[in-house]
């Protein structure tokens, strides 16, 4: 496994902005015509960017590069933050019901980024189970349109729940950005 101190050469797909990522046209996040309609759509649409963003950093690498920690001792990785996000994504699910507790996806604490290794079957079953626990978590947001309505045990508010997820994949694409130049020099937003 590559080290993290291999400094590769910096660069980026996108040849209109430099600091992008990927051109316009190319990017699913560039939508054309006017923004979304209300705070429940702007809040959806923010999660959704965020969502695609950390795929698109994840995109075109193998099993290895996708497990390759970040400096020590951190255990961070690319494939770490997917199955981090699974299993934060399940224990949201948690705050909006009021029965007993969905079971950790990976076991103990840190086992998400401990058990990030390289092979494409576990590669494969974090995105499966990112996907699946998106899907569950916003099935079951679906069912509280309202954000001021208050759910779970803990009478959470469904805006803060909505903000703290925008928030979570937010700070986990800065991560993201930070792995995928450290991985193979590429760059942008």
């Amino acid at each position: 496994m590559g080290s993290m101190s291999d400094q590769p050469a910096r660069w980026t797909q996108a040849t209109v902005h430099p600091d992008m990522w990927a051109d316009p046209d190319d990017d699913p996040r560039d939508r054309e015509g006017p923004g979304p309609e209300g705070e429940l759509a702007t809040l959806r649409e923010f999660l959704e960017d965020y969502r695609t963003t950390l795929r698109m950093k994840c995109e075109g690498l193998d099993a290895e590069q996708l497990a390759r920690r970040s400096v020590p001792p951190s255990t961070m990785s690319l494939l770490g933050l997917l199955r981090h996000l699974a299993e934060v994504e399940r224990d949201w699910r948690n705050w909006i019901g009021d029965g007993e507790p969905l079971p950790k996806l990976y076991g103990e604490k840190d086992a998400d980024f401990d058990g990030a290794v390289a092979d494409q079957a576990v590669v494969d079953a974090a995105y499966a189970d990112l996907e699946r626990e998106q899907a569950a978590t916003d099935a079951a947001l679906a069912q509280h349109p309202d954000l001021g309505e208050r759910v779970g045990k803990d009478e959470i508010a469904v805006r803060e729940l909505m903000v703290h997820r925008i928030e979570e994949y937010a700070r986990h694409c800065g991560h993201a950005d930070l792995l995928r130049e450290c991985v193979d020099g590429r760059v942008g937003q």
